[in-house]
């Protein structure tokens, strides 16, 4: 079995990396390397994960062959501008997942999420998910946690189908291999390594916010569709304008109002429109 590495940009970047078969969470181990001290720029990879998690607690199925990975990163910027490394993540990922797919006609997703106009089969879904087709190809999920010395610590986990999609979902789901792209764990981790270490210096600790965000509007999906976003049971149909520069997504609701929103699940296209 072939094992996980860095990319060479990554390794110039002075990242570290630890790589598994199996382990029950990414997140955890690195949430866990950042209590024992560990001064962060270390990802950790892994072919399956037992207890992923996903946002507000649910569960994220990563049967081997899929990708589980996780960079703790222990920033010196202000916690709330922490939270844009999701966008970071985003980025690299498209850039990743992009860099592998072949070019292509670009089909319509079951949920309408792919509003690209035919430009990529990769898309960015507001707030942390991959669209390949239309269909969601990839997770990322942030953690924040302490250091010893009380430094803000930061996991960035990510998850890729790799090999196959869960299914049951409310959404679509698709899979490299779905797509009929023949990849092993290891080559997307290392082409996710290499596109991060450009992500992030874009990044630049924190001040290159704005140069991320526009990046990541250039990839999004949905921008100028319907979208129906679900807070807690609560709806809110309308026009996806943009997302501002805190991130929030910006609808402009069926009752013309204006509204920033800050988490929610979202649909768009005809899911979005639907009714019942």
């Amino acid at each position: 079995m072939s094992e996980f590495s860095l990319g060479p940009k990554a390794r110039a970047a002075g990242y570290r990396l630890r790589g598994f078969d199996s382990v029950g969470s990414t997140n955890i181990e690195a949430i866990a390397a950042a209590a024992a001290g560990d001064p962060g720029g270390i990802w950790f990879a892994a072919r399956e994960q037992t207890a992923g998690r996903g946002r507000r607690g649910r569960q994220w199925v990563n049967p081997h062959g899929n990708l589980a990975a996780t960079l703790l990163i222990i920033p010196d910027v202000d916690p709330n501008l922490s939270a844009t490394l999701g966008f970071v993540a985003g980025v690299a990922l498209k850039s990743a997942l992009a860099d592998i797919l072949p070019r292509g006609l670009v089909k319509i997703g079951l949920d309408g999420a792919d509003a690209l106009a035919g430009e990529a089969r990769v898309a960015l879904k507001w707030p942390n998910d991959v669209l390949a087709d239309g269909a969601k190809l990839a997770g990322i999920l942030l953690e924040a946690s302490k250091s010893p010395e009380g430094k803000h610590a930061i996991a960035v986990g990510i998850g890729v189908n790799v090999v196959s999609a869960p299914v049951g979902l409310p959404y679509p789901a698709t899979s490299l291999a779905d797509l009929g792209v023949s990849r092993t764990t290891e080559d997307v981790f290392l082409a996710l390594s290499e596109a991060w270490v450009d992500a992030f210096s874009l990044w630049d600790d924190s001040r290159g916010v704005a140069a991320v965000l526009d990046q990541w509007r250039g990839a999004a999906a949905g921008i100028g569709s319907p979208v129906a976003v679900n807070q807690n049971g609560d709806v809110l149909r309308g026009i996806f304008e943009t997302i501002d520069g805190a991130g929030r997504l910006i609808v402009r609701s069926d009752d013309n109002r204006r509204v920033a929103i800050t988490a929610g699940d979202v649909h768009f296209g005809a899911t979005a429109s639907a009714r019942s």
